[in-house]
């Protein structure tokens, strides 16, 4: 037996900034509001799916340095290219945290300056 990975929770300081954001990044809808500042978002098909959903919980405390998780993205119907021009138009923005000038892989942040990756290999849209 194994474990899967069902939920991602990420702390933020604007849980509607960033559920809009992240729906628009991966094609995911609002699933459920459990609390004040609690917002879970996830692919159509809900809780349990392939994919995990992603619990966006409102907390005031700082941000400190870089995280030590973050979430890598590929591109489903489109180059890297096209793909992080679509992403820094949702309002991501490029972020050095020293990665090498040639790497394979772009550095964004979010709305609230989560860093996450977007890879150069294409994958099959689920």
């Amino acid at each position: 037996m194994a474990c899967r990975i069902s939920e991602i929770v990420l702390k933020c300081h604007d849980p509607e900034v960033l559920a809009r954001f992240w729906c628009e990044v991966l094609d995911f809808v609002e699933l459920d509001r459990e609390a004040e500042g609690c917002i879970e978002i996830g692919p159509r098909e809900g809780f349990g799916g392939v994919q995990p959903t992603i619990f966006l919980i409102r907390d005031g405390a700082p941000k400190n340095g870089h995280a030590r998780l973050h979430i890598d993205v590929n591109p489903t119907d489109r180059d890297q290219d096209a793909e992080l021009e679509r992403l820094l138009a949702a309002g991501a923005e490029l972020v050095d945290v020293g990665q090498p000038a040639e790497a394979s892989w772009r550095v964004l942040a979010d709305p609230e300056g989560n860093e996450f990756c977007l890879l150069k290999s294409r994958l099959g849209p689920i």
